[in-house]
């Protein structure tokens, strides 16, 4: 068991990648091939296959094990395994080990992407609901960390819920169009299923599909699948982890200016050493495990577009690890993120504080604006403005007050009255904009989406420690 799944990955996300259920959708998936080669016209007894759904779920890892100590060939030794406890010999003919083992890990990953669809639209109703509750409290925008506009608090994270809108579309459109591999041989022509019944193997592997049910087969891969799909997989996760990682760097921004704190429960510590510390140690992680899923991407972009002739096994151990990992760090992100967005506590007087602090500065550009209105030179007025705006912050850095208000006021070229400024210093939220409105378009097109996903708005992710 890796760190990931051991520590971050849902239940359900281990259950799609346990040992024991690969080996269970091997077998089914062998049983459902001898079905097939039997309705064909293959003589197998029923109560063989009878026998073979009798032992389905009698895994012996250990076992299997042993015998790939001795056979050196993990599908080979699982063969074995299987015909040992069904007391038969008739599966896997006409059949190479990645007829196998590529369409159940394809079927593994579906599974995969739609847990994790699933839960991308638990989130994104969750930032839906934020943005909406926090449409209106206004909030200083900042780009290149520095004091900006005004915006809201809603409103910045709405910027991510369109990301994420974007993102979960992509990830819905790859999940119709992943390919099973189908039946295929040793070389993709399948030769030795053709063998055992002519003409019948195309009715085979179609009838095999169907049971899967897959919108689309390739029609002539090599043995495997090209690796460039599990790339495109791999990719999909970083596009929606990127989400997730941006609304925790920014909570850790944030809460370094106590705008927002993360949960912190009655008996939790912060730091062994410093009693009063309050970190936001889960955005912290899910920043992490971003990182670590952006190592998975280079891992799998080294497989991508690396074959050798028809097939060869250098993937292997990378997909091994690569692969399943992938999606234990994306569930963990994904659970992670929607508990600390369920949790999060607004700081609204350090956010009023922090607009009262800059709100002579932030006000520059409107005043630019209303400046042209009076018919005055944008560029006359942006010199004027910035003039007293470094001037007014060079004061308040000794310790004088801001007087970028007071110096623009006695400027009688850009002839600005108390009045109008006064009103604006009153009111932050006339400065926002179409922030407000903006939030709502965004609610309109999560609500769409949301339609098709009637339990994301109930969805409760696992206790978090």
């Amino acid at each position: 068991m890796s760190v990931l799944e051991e520590r971050y990955a849902s239940t359900e996300m281990k259950e799609i990648w346990s040992k024991e259920f690969k080996i269970k959708l091997e077998r089914e998936f062998w049983i459902v091939v001898l079905k097939a080669q039997a309705s064909a016209g293959l003589k197998i007894p029923l109560k063989a296959i009878s026998d073979y759904e009798r032992v389905l779920n009698n895994i012996d890892l250990k076992s299997i094990s042993d015998r790939e100590e001795v056979l050196h060939h993990d599908v080979k030794a699982r063969i074995e395994e299987f015909n040992y406890l069904a007391g038969h010999e008739l599966i896997h003919l006409g059949m190479t080990s990645r007829d196998l083992t590529e369409n159940v890990e394809i079927f593994q990953i579906r599974n995969s992407l739609i847990l994790t669809a699933k839960k991308t639209a638990s989130l994104l109703s969750v930032i839906s609901q934020f943005s909406v509750k926090y449409s209106q409290l206004p909030l200083v925008a900042r780009t290149h960390n520095i004091p900006a506009q005004v915006t809201t608090l809603g409103r910045r994270f709405s910027t991510w819920g369109e990301e994420l809108l974007f993102a979960l579309e992509h990830l819905e459109e790859l999940i119709e169009r992943l390919p099973f591999r189908g039946l295929k041989g040793a070389v993709g022509t399948l030769s030795d299923l053709e063998e055992l019944l002519p003409g019948k193997s195309v009715d085979i592997e179609t009838e095999v599909n169907s049971i899967f049910n897959f919108n689309r087969v390739l029609a002539s891969p090599s043995q495997i699948y090209p690796r460039s799909i599990d790339l495109e997989v791999v990719s999909t996760l970083n596009q929606i982890a990127a989400i997730p990682s941006n609304i925790a760097i920014n909570i850790r921004l944030m809460s370094g200016n106590n705008l927002v704190s993360e949960v912190f429960e009655e008996n939790q510590t912060g730091s062994s050493a410093m009693p009063h510390k309050v970190n936001p140690r889960l955005s912290e992680r899910i920043n992490s495990l971003s990182a670590t899923l952006k190592g998975f991407l280079v891992m799998i972009n080294e497989i991508s577009g690396n074959q050798w002739n028809e097939a060869d096994v250098s993937c292997s151990a990378v997909r091994r690890v690569a692969i399943s990992d992938s999606f234990f760090a994306i569930d963990g992100i994904l659970d992670t993120v929607i508990h600390i967005l369920l949790t999060l506590k607004v700081n609204e007087g350090p956010i009023k504080n922090e607009i009262d602090l800059n709100l002579p500065s932030l006000l520059s550009s409107t005043l630019l604006m209303r400046a042209v209105n009076k018919g005055i030179s944008r560029e006359f007025a942006h010199k004027k403005i910035k003039e007293h705006s470094i001037r007014g912050n060079e004061d308040y850095l000794n310790g004088l007050g801001n007087s970028f208000l007071k110096r623009l006021l006695a400027d009688n070229e850009l002839n600005f009255d108390s009045s109008e400024i006064n009103a604006l210093v009153s009111s932050p939220i006339k400065l926002v904009g179409l922030a407000i409105k903006q939030v709502k378009d965004f609610e309109a097109k999560a609500n769409l989406k949301l339609k098709i996903y009637p339990d994301a708005k109930t969805y409760k992710p696992p206790k978090i420690i």
